[in-house]
């Protein structure tokens, strides 16, 4: 039998390692192990082979690994022609569903520790062009110092040939080696240098090593848990085991109609809760929110900015004008890096937004939107704790314990868990955190505090220090307030205070606050990062916690739903984790209104999950990107503040969106699934005055746009409004239809479809619908695009209703 060897500590000129993924049919996977077994020894025997393994995914035994490496490539080629590839083949076919090769390049590695049969992580990214040499200079350092970790057998960097798409292939003695050493806040300096290509685009995957030929007779030693392990030394962490349910009586199935006393219980009255809350309440739900603080925030804290896209939300729930007087606008920001300005951006050149982006602390937030929620005759059970749950094919049973000990449960149909970053119904589900790098924890400290520096008068300032080898040592933002040269300064906490809290194993979310920072911590951090001669006063507030970032793997589980932070996690630099778990709200408290009614469809609750956390995933890697990098290089600056402010956010790969068309289709417009625009100058017979398109489309009800281009007959128009009368019988009101007219189109008197006039050609311009015809958009409640259709085309128009409404 050939000798295990190491892999290479350097970049190879030929070492190549075959991945061979095999899904088995189900049953048969003792089958499947033993038949790859006999013939292991054959394929040893192959010349240039030098370790094979059968793997196992831990998430999913059904699908299994082959890997093997080879000498070079010939060897590797040599095998997919040999006998022993025909004999495995022919011994695996009728035990397999599917299956796929890979090989890859092996390009550098690390060994040490005693082999054996244990845990493999695979974890990939990518690189962009031009940076595969600086990546792998970036690996070999990292290499270097992770020398001697306990627990740590080997590791190699893969390369897919003619591919951005790298590959580290780690070994562990165990998961719970692993999870040690990700835990443990120091180590995150160890891979400081690729902290730019693994804070972004990041994958994972374990497996069991069930079997290698040196081990004949060994079936291997299984992974202590089947909960997916984080991966490799940039991988996210492992969940602590999944809490018991907690005891809770469950409750007899509600007797029909369903509609209950508290048809959905929400927990937590953040932004997020107070959001679903209120737009429960718009459409009549009786909704309960608890939150076991006794009283709301009075002070400042971690949250400041409201995005451009959060602000229309807040024009449709009534709340603007009050969040506009009590905040403060952002007009810019200014970035430094080593001490250098590289950037400087104006965001007061972008006059076609509605908003722009809104300084706000979170108390003032949650004020404005408490109002609003005690406007609509809820109020918030405050010092109430959610202590378990349990669901049933009707409905949610919770248990809570309010301030004074007492013990009580309440039925719901549906339970939102917006219970932030400590989330006990995240707790309680189980639900595994997946991250990049990102998932180290981190020491933040937050002040607020006068600065006399001169910069520029209402911008986001940001300073970021990377070494010539591309560690990341140090990151300071600070964020203007209401007043005279004030800030929220966000940095890293100091050596110091790392040193005296400590490290150990942190969970998700921000775990712990410790004693606040004094003025001097604040001032030292400015001396580090910022200008010089800057002097730091009147600090009115300070904080200091750990947090780990990452996202959940799944945001629904039955009749239970989770939200903001207690879904996703982002750096508090960012800006990012109020204004998407206010989305996450926004996107998921309309269909869970239409359930409560019975008026959603099967699958629409499934849409939440499947259009918000693609959406959350790639918010929390941009946080990540922007806290921890020098990240800001697109080339079109106005894409890159768009894109933060979550204006350009979309489900285009949502299930729930699509759309039908002829060979002429849209000369642009906003595709499925993105942000509808705003409109100017729409008009309407007996009003004096120019409206807007989010005159149509604001409140709880979807919106049906019905274009006429010029020369619609007025047969076309007739249809139209027959179409329209359907439609909202169909959908029980749920949809309101309007039809555009383009100028100089003739309209015959209607009766139940209310006409505009696009008088300036406004809409068809930005909706791609110019020149003649009919289109129509279907505008769902939280303001995306649901379906198209150039020329209107009633039978797919009636296909996607039937995937958002029942009946």
């Amino acid at each position: 039998m050939t000798a295990v060897q190491d892999p290479p500590t350097t970049t190879q000129g030929g070492a190549v390692r075959t991945l061979l993924r095999m899904r088995v049919r189900e049953g048969c996977e003792a089958q499947f192990e033993e038949a790859w077994q006999a013939a292991a020894a054959q394929i040893a025997a192959e010349p240039g082979n030098v370790r094979q393994e059968l793997l196992r995914d831990a998430d999913d035994p059904r699908t299994f690994l082959i890997a093997g490496d080879w000498a070079d490539r010939a060897a590797a080629d040599a095998f997919g022609r040999s006998r022993a590839r025909e004999t495995l083949t022919a011994a695996l076919r009728d035990l397999r569903e599917d299956a796929d090769r890979s090989t890859y390049e092996v390009r550098c590695g690390i060994a040490g520790g005693e082999q054996g049969s244990h845990v493999r992580v695979d974890i990939s990214t990518r690189v962009g062009p031009g940076e595969e040499e600086a990546f792998e200079r970036a690996y070999a350092v990292v290499t270097d110092r992770l020398r001697g970790t306990p627990g740590l057998i080997r590791e190699e960097l893969l390369r897919e040939p003619g591919s951005d798409i790298y590959h580290i292939f780690a070994e562990w003695e165990s998961d719970e080696d692993f999870r040690n050493w990700v835990d443990d806040p120091s180590h995150a300096d160890q891979s400081g240098p690729l902290i730019r290509w693994l804070s972004v685009f990041f994958e994972r995957k374990l497996y069991e090593i069930r079997f290698r030929p040196q081990e004949a007779g060994v079936r291997g030693v299984r992974a202590a848990t089947t909960t997916p392990a984080p991966a490799g030394p940039v991988a996210e962490s492992v969940p602590a085991p999944r809490p018991a349910p907690a005891a809770a009586p469950v409750a007899p199935p509600a007797a029909a109609p369903v509609r209950t006393a508290c048809e959905v219980l929400v927990v937590g009255a953040g932004p997020t809760g107070l959001t679903a809350a209120i737009e429960l309440a718009r459409r009549g739900i009786a909704v309960r929110v608890v939150d076991k603080r006794s009283a709301p925030a009075a002070q400042a804290d971690k949250a400041i900015g409201v995005h451009c896209r959060t602000m229309e939300i807040w024009e449709d729930q009534g709340v603007v004008t009050e969040a506009m007087d009590a905040g403060s606008w952002l007009y810019g920001q200014t970035v430094f890096v080593n001490g250098r300005q590289t950037h400087q951006v104006d965001w007061s050149g972008l006059e076609e937004l509605p908003y722009a982006h809104l300084g706000l602390p979170q108390y003032e937030t949650e004020r404005i939107l408490g109002d609003r929620l005690a406007a609509l005759g809820v109020r918030v059970d405050r010092g109430v704790e959610l202590t378990g749950f349990s669901q049933d094919d009707d409905g949610v049973t919770a248990e809570l314990v309010d301030a004074d000990g007492a013990r009580s449960s309440t039925r719901a149909q549906y339970l939102v868990g917006a219970d932030g970053s400590g989330s006990a119904v995240r707790a309680q589900l189980g639900l595994t955190f997946d991250g990049g790098l990102s998932m180290f924890p981190q020491l933040f400290m937050l002040g607020d505090v006068d600065v006399d520096w001169e910069m520029p008068p209402g911008h986001l300032v940001r300073w970021v220090r990377i070494e010539e080898d591309g560690d990341f040592t140090g990151m300071l933002v600070c964020v203007p307030l209401k007043g005279r040269n004030r800030y929220r300064v966000a940095t890293l906490a100091p050596q110091r205070l790392q040193q005296t809290i400590g490290s150990g194993v942190v969970p998700p979310g921000f775990w712990k606050e410790y004693d606040p920072p004094g003025l001097a911590d604040i001032q030292a951090a400015i001396d580090d990062l910022g200008p010089a001669g800057t002097t730091a006063t009147n600090l009115r507030w300070s904080s200091v916690f750990r947090v780990k970032h990452g996202i959940v793997d799944r945001y629904r589980d039955g009749r239970v739903f989770v939200a903001g932070d207690a879904a996703h996690l982002h750096p508090p630099a960012g800006g990012q984790g109020m204004n998407t778990g206010i989305q996450d709200a926004w996107n998921l408290a309309w269909k869970v209104a239409l359930a409560v009614r019975g008026q959603a469809s099967p699958g629409l609750l499934d849409s939440y999950q499947a259009e918000r956390r693609p959406a959350g995933k790639a918010i929390v890697d941009r946080a990540v990107a922007i806290a921890f990098t020098d990240e800001m290089d697109m080339d079109d600056e106005r894409a890159q503040f768009l894109l933060e402010m979550q204006m350009t956010m979309n489900y285009a790969g949502s299930p729930l969106v699509g759309e039908v068309t002829d060979s002429q289709g849209f000369a642009g417009g906003p595709e499925p699934g993105h942000r509808a625009p705003d409109v100017l100058g729409l008009r309407r017979f007996g009003v004096a005055h120019d409206l807007r398109l989010f005159d149509l489309t604001r409140g709880t009800h979807s919106t049906l746009l019905l274009h006429a281009g010029p020369g619609t007959s007025p047969d076309e128009l007739r249809a139209l409004e027959e179409l329209a009368v359907a439609v909202r019988a169909s959908t029980g009101g749920q949809v309101r239809p309007y039809l555009l007219a383009a100028p100089g189109t003739s309209v015959p008197p209607l009766v139940d479809l209310p006409v505009l006039s696009d008088a300036r050609g406004a809409f068809a311009t930005a909706y791609g619908t110019t020149g003649s015809g009919t289109a129509a958009y279907l505008v769902r409640p939280d303001g995306h695009v649901g379906f198209r259709t150039r020329p209107v085309t009633e039978q797919a128009l009636r296909a996607h209703l039937a995937q958002v409404f029942t009946g």
